[in-house]
């Protein structure tokens, strides 16, 4: 029997609008979904309380962590961050939560499959999720040889995944496993905090605080590509159906209609890092254009043949 997928969003205050771009694209274009759950700090509940849907449910952040992992006043902050202290290890930042909160979230809530969509993608394109429904297998994101001493934050994640894990050191070049619109598998998340815990004798949350340096997708990439059993599970792909721009210069309406017209034929949908500064209504804006100009060619298309000569 064929579940449907759930749709998984950590987000916060300082990506409201574009999380609300994020849900409008979500609604429009995305089918086969069953719940979409935003998890949000506590102290940002009312603001993402209107968002709240028959298909859409905000969860506050302590629902999934642990009590000793408290977050700190809003007034003590560094490069405007928020950041969560406790007894066990040194404090960690939102950043942080947000990967903590996509794995216990996988961990915790009822489905068994769920698509990860970042506040900052953006749908242009239908997208059915019912081809990845359990127990269909999942695309596993691999792109080989991205990793390597040019991009050291990635090599010193693969090398602490590795360390929790109980894996051996990571020979680079090695793969990546980080993008967008990233598909997980509940039993393989729960088998990974679990391989965590084995290996560090703590909890797994305690461990990553304690690790700080760390990603979720290497750690889900490596632990389902390195695990007995669970190449039936999933698919290794080169690519997601997201086309990301990660870099900083803040694009305008032209390089946002250039993005849009140029985007492979199997992009679904879109990403513009947040730190670039790209405007929101920039981005809606190019996206209005792009319908109606995908509108104008359909209608300027000749009509098909509906009936053969005799």
């Amino acid at each position: 029997m064929m579940k449907p997928i759930a749709l998984l969003t950590p987000t916060y205050r300082r990506d409201l609008d574009r999380c609300a771009l994020l849900c409008e694209s979500v609604d429009r274009h995305l089918s086969a979904a069953s719940t979409h759950y935003l998890l949000v700090p506590d102290a940002d509940l009312a603001l993402f309380a209107p968002f709240t849907s028959k298909r859409r449910v905000v969860l506050a952040a302590s629902h999934f962590l642990p009590d000793w992992l408290r977050p700190l006043p809003s007034f003590i902050r560094r490069n405007r961050r928020q950041f969560w202290w406790s007894w066990r290890a040194k404090p960690v930042n939102g950043w942080h939560i947000q990967q903590i909160l996509k794995i216990a979230a996988a961990i915790a809530l009822p489905e068994q499959r769920y698509c990860i969509l970042d506040s900052d993608i953006v749908f242009f394109r239908d997208f059915d999720l019912s081809r990845f429904a359990h127990p269909r297998p999942i695309p596993l994101l691999a792109r080989t040889n991205e990793v390597s001493a040019t991009t050291p934050c990635h090599a010193r994640w693969i090398q602490t995944s590795h360390q929790l894990l109980g894996l051996p050191a990571a020979e680079l070049p090695a793969e990546d496993f980080i993008g967008h619109v990233i598909l997980w598998d509940q039993d393989t998340v729960r088998a990974l905090a679990a391989r965590i815990e084995t290996t560090t004798g703590r909890g797994w949350i305690e461990a990553l605080c304690r690790t700080r340096e760390f990603s979720e997708y290497m750690l889900y990439g490596i632990f389902a590509q390195t695990t007995a059993g669970l190449s039936t599970r999933h698919i290794r792909v080169g690519g997601t159906p997201c086309a990301s721009y990660w870099d900083a210069p803040t694009l305008g309406r032209d390089e946002l209609t250039d993005l849009l017209r140029r985007a492979d034929k199997n992009a679904v949908a879109f990403s513009i890092a947040s730190f670039s500064g790209t405007a929101v209504d920039a981005i809606r804006t190019a996206l209005v254009g792009h319908e109606r100009r995908l509108a104008r060619s359909a209608s300027a298309s000749p009509p098909a043949e509906l009936a053969t000569p005799c």
